[in-house]
């Protein structure tokens, strides 16, 4: 039997259930999940399918394949989380939590940023192909709110839906006065030891999104300042980014970042060792306390220095080809040596930022940092800063 003819029975199979689903009852339910065909498949043979469908959908839109085996049935899902694995090793987002976890080591991985000026809404897409005008994958949705003291950004992972009671809420970002400086809040704690912080906006819990017993709100995991430009010198903004949840060593060969494993916590109490995070060997890893406890310190990410091209007349740096358009907002971010001597992991591009089109631009962005925080990052590029140019 082909790949092809599995995931049509299984799609047959899915909307005979639905129907069963909706005209009987739970015990009904329960009873033609047990004598489903697909639930009862030997392990060993269901692996090897599943093993073949992921290993044949490399990239979007036939990837969908692999989403559509963890939704067959329960044994289905978990063995197929285990197989995929995360982007750090693969460069492919497959799942919603692949955004909240850091991107591939070797290579940029290409996504690019759509802004609706009417609504104030910013779309992010996973990139198909090289080219700058693909349809793209989407990933996050991000909405502008303005306030009398600051400026949200509601990241979603629905178009639509931009709700912070909403399961589909992922995070905000939140700018001071002048816009000059930002704080990315994760909607779930990034680390164990992590601190909510308390304000007026702290969104109710969506309890089918996390373990009522784990604590849910606002918890910052990067701040991001921009320098002030008080005298008016000629060049690009500079900015710097602190990354509250990324250890400095993560950079480093061999340094590992916390990786969310799932959005939600079925362990009943949140204990300081509690293992939810997963690095690059699939261990799990205990985190006993916050980063920024640690004596590597954490993660700061800089400005890349561009040069003066004198035939232009403009500050200039090297996009390889992703940005065509000169802007203001165009940057690139590596890893700033705050402990010792800078290496060449220093020279590696973490996050780059640029205008291709009136309402279009690319973000590139690679470990450790993951989608969310690169997405978030770029938002704060798109304030105006009186202050900085």
């Amino acid at each position: 039997m082909s790949i092809r003819s599995i995931l049509q029975d299984m799609k047959f199979s899915r909307s005979q259930r639905v129907v069963q689903d909706s005209a009987g009852s739970a015990e009904s339910v329960g009873e033609s999940l047990k004598q489903s065909c697909w639930a009862q498949m030997p392990q060993e043979l269901l692996r090897e399918v599943l093993v073949r469908i992921e290993a044949s959908e490399a990239a979007w839109p036939p990837r969908k394949s692999v989403v559509a085996c963890a939704g067959v049935c329960r044994s289905w899902r978990h063995l197929t989380k285990e197989i995929v694995k995360a982007p750090e090793l693969t460069g492919k987002l497959t799942f919603p939590i692949s955004v909240k976890q850091p991107g591939p080591r070797d290579d940029l991985l290409q996504c690019f940023i759509k802004r609706n000026r009417s609504s104030q809404t910013y779309y992010l897409f996973l990139g198909l192909t090289h080219a700058l005008t693909d349809e793209g994958k989407f990933l996050l949705a991000a909405r502008k709110y303005k306030r009398a003291t600051c400026t949200d950004y509601i990241v979603s992972l629905h178009a639509d839906d931009m709700s912070k009671g909403s399961s589909n809420y992922i995070g905000k970002l939140r700018s001071n006065f002048l816009g000059t400086k930002f704080t990315i809040f994760d909607g779930q704690p990034t680390h164990a030891g992590a601190k909510i912080t308390k304000s007026r906006s702290t969104r109710p819990v969506n309890l089918k999104q996390v373990s009522p017993r784990v604590p849910a709100g606002n918890y910052p995991v990067a701040h991001i300042q921009y320098e002030l430009n008080m005298l008016g010198s000629r060049g690009p903004r500079r900015m710097q980014c602190t990354m509250d949840a990324i250890p400095a060593t993560s950079v480093e060969p061999g340094g590992v970042a916390p990786t969310q494993a799932d959005f939600s916590y079925s362990n009943a109490e949140f204990l300081p060792s509690l293992p939810f995070f997963r690095s690059k060997s699939n261990h799990v890893e205990r985190i006993s306390g916050p980063l920024a406890s640690q004596k590597s310190g954490v993660l700061v990410l800089r400005n890349k220095s561009p040069r003066w091209h004198e035939q232009l007349q403009c500050w200039c740096l090297n996009f390889h080809g992703r940005v065509t358009v000169a802007s203001v907002k165009n940057f690139q971010l590596v890893a700033s040596p705050e402990n010792g001597p800078a290496g060449p992991e220093h020279e590696k591009i973490i996050l780059q930022f640029g205008k291709v089109g009136k309402d279009l631009f690319t973000m590139d962005y690679r470990y450790p940092i993951s989608a969310f925080q690169a997405f978030s990052i770029c938002l704060s590029s798109f304030d105006t800063k009186i202050a900085c140019e």
